[in-house]
């Protein structure tokens, strides 16, 4: 089995597998039956002031968006910070640090914006041996509305100056926590750095409503008939948090910037996919609350078998798919492919006719020689994968390059229509 044992900013962890700050990290009892399935790390549920308690409403705190098999995709939640008091937390980070030296113990803070917050809770909070801070400057509900969370994480400058009070209080490694209700994630990134931010975490939740309630027509789930925006996580938030992972990972300005990834990693492919865009080790939330604790097991065989089979080491995995993220000015347009319906596999269900007949380019027949039949027109396909995507059997339509390899490569950047072409 391949070594999975990372080093994340000096913190060792036997594997690259931390659990999220989140429900699953607010007390001892669960950080410690996580570190007994095999869990690398935590980040422990983001900590506040010590004063008058967070106040959780007693409704419902979690949605779910289910695929048609009942299977959760997505998830929401208008759970706060930790309400329990923060001398019972610290208590409970030092035992728990003492009883597992081997693991990554990260203390998620969220302060108001002045820095003698910063100065009088970082070192309390140090004492308990935690191996560094995650800064919380993602949380789109609740604590926002508070002038912190995302209200902080939306404002390059706020980032940068909180980061900067955190470095100065502590000696311990600093890792800033981003939104992703932004529309680019690299000016936040660049905040973080240039306040002193040993790395960054992506991504937080996004802000969501889930449905209504189809008897009432009123929002779901309400607590006394009223509902709130919530923050939207779980598989299917993964391809927003990936390409802002890239982002970071291949911006001149942020690509120093080690990243630790969140959003949607619910199996190992999950985690190849993160640790190829760039992230150095992984965040999981959403699936141990669906799962449980023991996805770990797979997690752990899955990754260490993929690279195994390549032949690779954990950090020649990490950032070996950024080079091939660009922007869509510099896509070779010489580059053609074709789909290929192989009918040894076809059913002939007929969804890639329907969908390419209905909505694209009238490129797969329906019938041949007077007999049910699904072929690809290739005159008429564009290479567009739809019907690759929509194809219920793996591996039944395939997209085969048919462009010479010794042509020319061309970009938008040179191609004759664009009144802004350069000639290099």
């Amino acid at each position: 089995m391949a070594d999975l044992r990372t080093s994340f900013l000096g913190i060792e962890s036997p594997n690259p597998f931390w659990l999220a700050s989140a429900p699953p990290t607010d007390k001892a009892y669960n950080v410690n039956r996580a570190f007994e399935a095999g869990w690398g790390g935590a980040v422990w549920k983001t900590l506040g002031e010590s004063g008058p308690p967070i106040v959780n409403v007693s409704g419902p705190r979690y949605g779910a968006l289910h695929s048609n098999e009942r299977r959760v995709i997505g998830f929401n939640n208008i759970e706060l910070i930790t309400d329990r008091p923060l001398e019972t937390n610290l208590e409970e980070i030092r035992q728990v640090k003492r009883d597992w030296p081997d693991r990554a113990l990260v203390a998620s803070v969220m302060l108001p914006m002045n820095e003698a917050a910063w100065s009088k809770y970082l070192p309390m909070i140090e004492d308990t041996g935690c191996d560094g801070f995650e800064l919380n400057f993602g949380c789109p509900h609740g604590m926002s509305e508070r002038g912190m969370g995302a209200a902080v994480g939306q404002v390059p400058e706020y980032i940068q100056m909180a980061t900067e009070w955190a470095k100065q209080a502590t000696s311990l490694p600093v890792i800033v926590k981003l939104t992703p209700n932004v529309t680019n994630i690299v000016p936040p990134a660049k905040a973080a750095l240039d306040g002193g931010a040993d790395a960054v975490s992506l991504i937080n939740t996004i802000n969501s409503i889930m449905r209504v309630d189809y008897d009432s027509l009123t929002m779901y789930p309400t607590t006394d008939g009223m509902g709130t925006h919530g923050g939207y996580c779980g598989e299917a938030v993964k391809p927003i948090a990936l390409n802002m992972v890239a982002e970071i990972a291949r911006n001149a300005d942020t690509a120093k910037l080690p990243v630790s990834g969140i959003g949607g990693i619910t199996d190992w492919r999950d985690a190849v996919d993160f640790l190829a865009l760039g992230a150095s080790n992984v965040q999981i939330c959403t699936a141990a609350m669906v799962y449980g604790f023991r996805i770990i097991d797979d997690l752990v065989d899955g990754l260490g078998t993929f690279l195994d089979d390549k032949g690779m080491t954990l950090a020649e995995l990490v950032g070996k798919a950024v080079p091939s993220v660009t922007d869509w000015q510099y896509l070779n347009l010489n580059y053609v492919e074709k789909a290929v319906i192989d009918q040894d596999l076809c059913i002939e269900c007929g969804r890639c006719h329907v969908v390419c007949e209905d909505t694209s380019h009238q490129a797969i027949t329906s019938m041949v020689d007077g007999k049910r039949r699904f072929e690809v027109i290739d005159d008429a396909c564009v290479g567009c994968n739809l019907c690759v995507s929509v194809c219920p059997v793996d591996g039944c339509i395939t997209m085969r390059q048919v462009s010479d390899d010794d042509a020319d490569k061309l970009n938008w950047t040179q191609h004759p229509n664009n009144p802004m072409r350069t000639t290099d």
